[in-house]
């Protein structure tokens, strides 16, 4: 006779898939359009940064379309608190529906902004203005879609269930970097730079709309009446205590993530005999690390828990950035040994983005989840990923410290880390709150 456990959970099943599908594809969109944006950082300095007296490609111009890239992510706390308290009161799939639907329209709009060069001045503040609707929108996707996935797991696969979010990051940041090296290596650098460049921006119209269609498709119970703001937050521990607590938690992977993942393109481009071809194929290899790392890192903490995966992997960024930043830079080893070192990068960062999502619906209790994780993420990603591009190119065009984003990467898994000890060993193992 089937035990009851295993009945409920054979019933809820398909149920669960279809929520993992629906939350998890929206993530590839998002970090898709962020994935090309960072490859063609420079393109869109020249394109809309740089005044008619500079020279294409100039740092202040870079330093002009990484704020716009910043600018972003500052809006998504503002997403997650508006976002994620209409998902904790009226269900997370209504509000899957719009944020997608919001990312979708404006990184297509992208694709077909007029530049500087055609409508003068009023160039880059559309862009900045489509930006930031991509930040309200990121701002509520992850509260969202964590919180259907984690809470749709069956018993003991929370780690991996919510490793397909990052996993779906990583498909993305991988498809946007894939995308502009087929773009880069099919066409000439010159009609690259005229208008090839804006071939993956327009792809994310039909991949959002093939999301858009799961999720409409999604059914979701009924929520019952959420708490006031803060209600349920107050009877388990202090809100500002739990969501400051999470990001500390994060930052080191939000951190650690862009500086590999995203700043790496332009940044090599930058080193002499480096092509941005070679900066494009190589941030591929670095998100292909990071995309064979996650699910793996996710199931891990089902079993061994949370804690020891991703303090492993903030602990190997502070040991190992350095060596694989000099490794990428020395001319002297060989392609196979610098190919090696990207898949590491990426992977380092896997061991924390794995286990991520469940460790932050694990923190928060249902009638505030949405809220509280979404608000955390997007806070760490403000301050320490959206403003990596910034900060790491001010600095090395400052101080001409190449070693720059391994000290940023470095520095923020060094103070991540004591944040990370303090997780309960078994977290992993009970009911969601």
């Amino acid at each position: 006779m089937t035990p009851p456990a295993l009945r409920t959970a054979t019933a809820t099943r398909p149920g669960a898939r279809r929520a993992l599908l629906a939350g998890s594809a929206g993530n590839l969109v998002e970090w898709y359009e962020f994935g090309v944006y960072g490859c063609f950082a420079t393109v869109i300095a020249a394109h809309f940064f740089t005044p008619s007296a500079e020279t294409p490609g100039g740092s202040s111009a870079l330093i002009a379309t990484y704020a716009s890239f910043a600018l972003a992510f500052f809006f998504r706390p503002v997403g997650a608190l508006l976002f994620g308290r209409l998902g904790d009161r009226l269900g997370r799939r209504p509000v899957l529906v719009v944020v997608v639907g919001l990312m979708t329209l404006a990184t297509t709009l992208i694709g077909l902004l007029p530049t500087r060069a055609v409508i003068g001045p009023a160039a880059p503040w559309l862009l900045t203005l489509l930006r930031v609707l991509q930040g309200l929108s990121a701002g509520g996707e992850f509260g969202g879609a964590v919180s259907l996935m984690t809470e749709s797991a069956p018993p003991g696969r929370r780690g991996l269930y919510g490793a397909w979010q990052s996993f779906t990051v990583a498909l993305g940041l991988l498809a946007g970097a894939a995308t502009a090296a087929t773009v880069a290596c099919a066409l000439s650098p010159a009609a690259l730079q005229a208008w090839g460049w804006r071939i993956p921006f327009l792809l994310a119209l039909p991949l959002g709309g093939v999301v858009l269609w799961l999720r409409t498709a999604l059914e979701e119970p009924a929520p019952g009446s959420a708490p006031a703001p803060g209600a349920a937050m107050r009877r388990e521990e202090g809100p500002v205590r739990a969501v400051a607590l999470a990001v500390a938690r994060v930052m080191g992977w939000s951190a650690a993530g862009y500086t590999f993942l995203v700043v790496l393109p332009s940044y090599l481009q930058s080193v002499p005999g480096s092509s941005t071809r070679e900066a494009l194929v190589a941030t591929a290899l670095a998100n292909l690390g990071f995309a064979a790392c996650v699910l793996p890192a996710g199931q891990l903490s089902d079993r061994i828990g949370r804690r020891p995966v991703m303090l492993g992997g903030a602990l190997a960024v502070v040991l190992l950035a350095f060596p694989l930043l000099h490794l990428l830079r020395d001319p002297g080893p060989s392609p196979a040994a610098r190919a090696g070192s990207l898949l590491a990068a990426g992977a380092l960062v896997g061991l924390m983005a794995g286990p991520g999502p469940a460790m932050l619906a694990e923190m928060f209790p249902r009638g505030v989840r949405c809220t509280g994780l979404g608000l955390a993420y997007s806070l760490a990603n403000a301050v320490f990923a959206g403003c990596a591009g910034l900060v790491i190119t001010a600095l090395v065009a400052a101080t001409g410290d190449a070693s720059v984003p391994a000290w940023y990467a470095a520095a923020a898994c060094a103070v991540s880390a004591p944040a990370l000890a303090t997780l309960r060993g078994d977290s992993h193992r009970g009911p969601l709150r």
